[in-house]
């Protein structure tokens, strides 16, 4: 797979000037940087433990699924980057955006139909993919909206989360609820947030690891001391099955099905849009994505994640920015990560020492910088901004499908009655006359 790069980039970069005219996809580009490479996807494939648990743990899947179905993507990741590339650096993995949507699902058709409903979503992500329809995709539902949407599902992380700051375990729970346990609890949750705070702050440029390694060995380290509210993994059977609806499923259920996977689809390839345009910044060697090249490796992942009862899937810019500054320059650092979670996948006894005031310190972070992305939004308007915030709170509130649904529907109201011509009047005057017309009531009324 060729790599394209200008010859800017070439004379700012000495390394992408190695890579230039190279086939970077194959065995000699990729020895070039195997130990960088395989040190890169060590530190990432630990980090993506703790990320991947929380997540799980949101989407109401069992942990070792969410395991699993990151291994298997990390697996897809690197094969298909030596046919068509999509971008280089990108850590497959379980998004947290999907979390909320996937429990949705959960809850409202049961677990036995989730396989059925991720190959669903597949299949609809391989038709955007065939036909290149992801270009029109951010046209159809702005980035903005995604953001907000995002923003919503990010205040829900946080909230549920945050009850793990203060849970202590059931033999000292007693009727005064702020008891001594769980003040001390607060307090420890609190400094391992303000400890990840602080080495994130210093060593987000860096290694953006570190604070990720120091939370859970301190936790580890700490949780042999004091009694604290240990991670549960649930050691189940991974067995291949054909992702059939159940036979309760009724013709209505099966509509909602198809609308419910269409909105999972829709959002899953959008994030991995989004995405693909921030990994193509930090790439190291400057190389150019393509966004339809990483949706071929996101179906084909969750159509053979389906048949192990698995998850949807995208890379993650987090895991994909720590791949980065960990050292990684191709797909091969993927393939150690796949390795590393394929370790714990299949020996979740050694995740018993994970505390889960650690995983409460990453997984707030990770809400927060969800909410966060809100700031982003302000770039596009004051439009943009009402809407995003509109939009958080419906799915927030209300709830993802119907959330965004209702968000949908009020921005193409607005599109067709503001910005279109009103009596052959710009909607810009429209905007301005009615904003005048209200300064004038409220004169009135004074």
């Amino acid at each position: 797979m060729a790599t394209h790069i200008d010859k800017d980039s070439s004379a700012s970069n000495p390394e992408a000037g190695k890579a230039s005219g190279t086939e970077v996809g194959n065995a000699a580009f990729q020895a070039q940087y195997f130990f960088r490479d395989t040190a890169a996807g060590l530190i990432t494939g630990a980090m993506a433990i703790p990320l991947t648990i929380g997540i799980a743990i949101m989407s109401d899947y069992p942990i070792k699924v969410g395991l699993a179905t990151v291994a298997f993507a990390s697996f897809i990741g690197w094969i298909n980057a030596w046919f068509k590339p999509g971008n280089y650096i990108g850590s497959p993995g379980i998004a947290a955006g999907l979390a909320p949507v996937l429990a949705l699902g959960v809850a409202s058709f049961g677990w036995e139909n989730m396989a059925f409903c991720v190959f669903l979503t597949a299949i609809m992500q391989a038709v955007i993919w065939k036909f290149n329809w992801q270009k029109y995709l951010l046209v159809a539902v702005p980035v903005y909206l995604v953001e907000g949407l995002l923003a919503g599902v990010g205040l829900k992380i946080f909230l549920k989360f945050s009850e793990f700051t203060y849970e202590i375990p059931a033999e000292m729970v007693t009727e005064n609820f702020w008891n001594e346990a769980r003040i001390q609890m607060v307090g420890i949750s609190a400094t391992g947030v303000a400890l990840f705070l602080f080495l994130f702050s210093k060593f987000k440029d860096k290694q953006p690891a570190i604070p990720y390694f120091a939370l859970i060995i301190g936790g580890a380290i700490l949780a042999q001391f004091v009694n604290v509210p240990m991670i549960s993994v649930e050691d189940i059977d991974l067995h291949l099955k054909l992702p059939l609806p159940s036979e309760n499923v009724t013709l209505m259920m099966m509509v909602y099905m198809v609308l419910f996977c269409a909105m999972l689809a829709i959002v899953d390839v959008i994030e991995q849009v989004m995405s693909n345009a921030a990994i193509e910044k930090i790439d190291p060697l400057k190389r150019k994505t393509n966004s339809n090249n990483s949706l071929l490796a996101i179906w084909i992942a969750n159509l053979g994640s389906s048949f192990f009862h698995g998850m949807t899937n995208l890379d993650g810019l987090a895991k994909s920015t720590t791949n980065k500054l960990a050292g990684a320059m191709t797909k091969f650092s993927v393939l150690i990560i796949g390795c590393v979670v394929t370790f714990f996948t299949f020996n979740v006894q050694y995740l018993d020492y994970l505390p889960k005031f650690a995983l409460a310190a990453i997984m707030l972070f990770t809400g927060y910088k969800m909410i966060a992305g809100l700031i982003h939004v302000t770039h596009y308007g004051s439009y943009a901004l009402i809407l995003a915030v509109v939009t958080a709170g419906l799915v927030f509130k209300v709830g993802i499908f119907e959330g965004l649904l209702v968000a949908m529907i009020i921005h193409g109201l607005i599109h067709y009655l503001v910005y279109t011509n009103h009596d052959q009047v710009p909607g810009k005057e429209v905007i301005k006359r009615y904003f005048r017309s209200l300064k004038s009531d409220n004169s009135n009324l004074q």
